[in-house]
């Protein structure tokens, strides 16, 4: 079974989060395979730290531990983990390509101004009769000397206060 890409981008997305061990990681690629010992002489980093951040590294595959001389561990690059994370960007960019790219002609269009305004529609020569509002009901008394106030609505119900 072929390992998950994309769990694959995950781990070498995480192992570079870290700017020490992206400083690890640039260190092995300018000078070669190094021991942690090595790499804490080149690095504002204390060995031990190194140590750790480098198992990580080992973890994700970016980097490999090959036994050395006298029980020394010396840890090389490995680019494949860095290459699956880049193809991974690279998808990811070519699906960003057609909206970034739609999102730049307009804004390219909306920078040029706005479009020439079409010409006025002619008026009609007489306005049109606007609609009446209902007029309200008058207030009537009833035989115990009440007032009723009756309001006409737009639906034609009445409510009473």
């Amino acid at each position: 079974m072929p390992p998950d890409n994309e769990a694959i981008a995950e781990q070498v997305f995480a192992a570079l989060a870290d700017p020490s061990r992206r400083a690890i990681l640039a260190a092995l690629a300018s000078g070669g395979p190094a021991t942690a010992t090595d790499l804490a002489a080149r690095l504002p980093i204390t060995r031990q730290a190194i140590a750790k951040h480098l198992a990580l590294l080992a973890d994700a595959g970016l980097v490999t531990a090959e036994p050395g001389e006298r029980r020394r561990v010396r840890y090389r690059l490995r680019s494949a983990p860095m290459q699956v994370a880049q193809q991974f960007l690279a998808a990811l960019a070519r699906d960003w390509d057609g909206p970034l790219g739609a999102l730049k002609d307009q804004l390219d269009r909306d920078a040029r101004g706005p479009p020439q305004p079409c010409p006025p529609k002619p008026r009609p020569s007489s306005p049109k009769p606007r609609a009446s509002s209902p007029k309200p009901r008058p207030i009537r008394a009833d035989h115990r000397f009440t007032a009723t106030l009756a309001v006409a609505t737009s639906t034609g119900r009445q409510t009473r206060p």
